[in-house]
């Protein structure tokens, strides 16, 4: 981020005084490449500075440079992800009583600045930061086993058999172990006895290599995998996806499959676009597919498969090597062990439209980039996958096990806690820093810009 203005433009601006400030803000990260200035990409922090200096906060002398300002960040956040709180802390020129209007005012409605407080010359909104609440969501048809006649679902299948474990895997599937087989007899049965007998075999067919092409090694743990520049496994992806999983939700697109693919496309000539018909077997296919969604979405989650959830989730907390957990670290860094306070699965599940969404959050010390989506991905898949706790445990050992990432879709900050600093400036008389005096507004914020956001692109994308 670098705004430049002529010499004559600094030279004729008043100087005036700057002060060491902390910003608490809320934004939806949809559409920005994350949270950190990228001079090459759209960042939240791109356009929070770029407020800064219209709203005459940062001088058109220190504008083409944000370390001039001393910018520092409490929590990165990467691409796509949201905050309904976060902390900057830099030095800004704050006299104008209405300064945190003006920034508002050259801001886009999913970036909000709650307010502007003094802060003493050393604080750092990375340093004063004790730990973070995170919250994700995400639909609880996420929790559902794989469809059997998915790469997944048979190689889980095959591995049940191998290894003697039919009983205890169907004992940990609990409630959905017949699933899929309701939904074929329900939803699929009906859609194929109204078809003429030709295009039922053919669009069975299609459908069925669709699924079998669904996954790939990535969507789950890999033990042994390529290796690439880095040096870390890195699961094979298919060649095609017509449908794909993806750290434990289903996303099947509702274009046709692999081989009608082709044929849907746009034909396009010297006067005006025109969309080729779908054929029988098409229409069959996309009938099928869309069957398939509708009965995942009607999906309604059980308590105890929520409480299978929870016990996932309570094998993170404490301190372990979450090495497995990002990118780049060995197991023998001593940067990888991170501590886990807590990990929280809501019993009460959220309606919307005809979706059930399940709210986690997580509170913990520091976050590694792609922790926290890589926990939720592999709790999310050792329960829908009916797997042995245990591999949770096993996954702070040394051994290299690729963990998918779930979507950054359903991830938010909640919010820092800042309780030594805000001691240190109760005793010297600053005003702490608490998101309380907000909290009619950032919830707001939540329901309209990115709660809606996450539900929206779901709906549209089922990522």
């Amino acid at each position: 981020m670098s705004i430049a203005f002529s010499a004559e433009e600094i030279a004729a601006e008043e100087r005036r005084p700057k002060r060491k400030v902390a910003v608490l803000v809320g934004y939806a990260g949809t559409g920005y490449h994350g949270l950190q200035i990228n001079h090459k990409e759209k960042t939240i922090e791109g356009d929070l500075f770029a407020a800064f200096v219209a709203a005459g906060a940062i001088s058109k002398a220190n504008a083409d440079d944000p370390k001039k300002s001393s910018l520092v960040r409490c929590a990165r956040t990467d691409k796509g992800v949201h905050a309904a709180g976060n902390v900057l802390s830099l030095k800004l020129i704050v006299e104008d009583e209405d300064i945190v209007e003006k920034i508002n005012s050259h801001l886009p409605e999913q970036i909000r600045v709650w307010g502007v407080q003094r802060t003493t010359g050393g604080f750092s909104a990375y340093q004063g930061c004790d730990s973070r609440w995170y919250e994700y969501l995400m639909p609880s048809y996420a929790l559902l086993p794989p469809q059997p006649q998915s790469f997944l679902g048979k190689k889980v299948a095959e591995s049940v058999v191998e290894k003697g474990v039919v009983l205890e895997f169907e004992e940990r599937l609990g409630d959905v172990k017949n699933f899929w087989e309701e939904v074929e007899t329900r939803d699929i049965v009906p859609i194929l006895e109204k078809l003429d007998p030709s295009v039922r075999t053919e669009a069975l067919k299609l459908f069925r290599d669709a699924a079998d092409q669904e996954l790939s090694d990535g969507d789950g743990p890999v033990i042994e995998g390529s290796k690439t520049e880095d040096g870390i496994a890195k699961a094979k992806q298919p060649k095609s996806e017509p449908l794909k999983e993806q750290a434990g939700a289903e996303e099947a697109v509702t274009e046709p499959s692999a081989s009608a693919v082709a044929a849907d496309e746009m034909v396009v000539d010297q006067v005006e676009p025109r969309v080729k018909t779908y054929s029988p077997t098409e229409l069959a296919v996309r009938e099928l597919k869309a069957a398939y969604i509708a009965a995942k979405r009607k999906y309604r989650v059980s308590p105890a498969r929520l409480e299978q959830l929870q016990k996932a989730l309570d094998l993170y907390l404490g301190t372990h090597n979450f090495h497995n957990y990002t990118i780049l670290k060995s197991a023998s860094d001593p940067s990888a062990k991170r501590h886990i306070r807590a990990f929280k699965a809501d019993t009460t599940p959220i309606h919307i439209g005809d979706t059930e969404w399940l709210s986690v959050k997580i509170h913990g010390q520091s976050f590694m980039m792609h922790q926290i989506r890589k926990m939720i991905a592999m709790a999310v898949m050792v329960v829908r996958c009916g797997a042995p706790l245990n591999l949770i445990t096993e996954s702070y050992g040394t051994r290299r096990i690729s963990i998918p990432k779930a979507p950054g879709l359903g991830l938010m900050l909640e919010r820092p806690i800042f309780a030594e600093a805000n001691k240190k400036a109760i005793t010297l008389g600053r005003e702490p820093i608490d998101f309380a005096e907000y909290e009619d507004q950032i919830r707001e914020f939540k329901d309209r810009h990115i709660y809606r956001r996450m539900f929206e692109v779901e709906e549209k994308e089922n990522s």
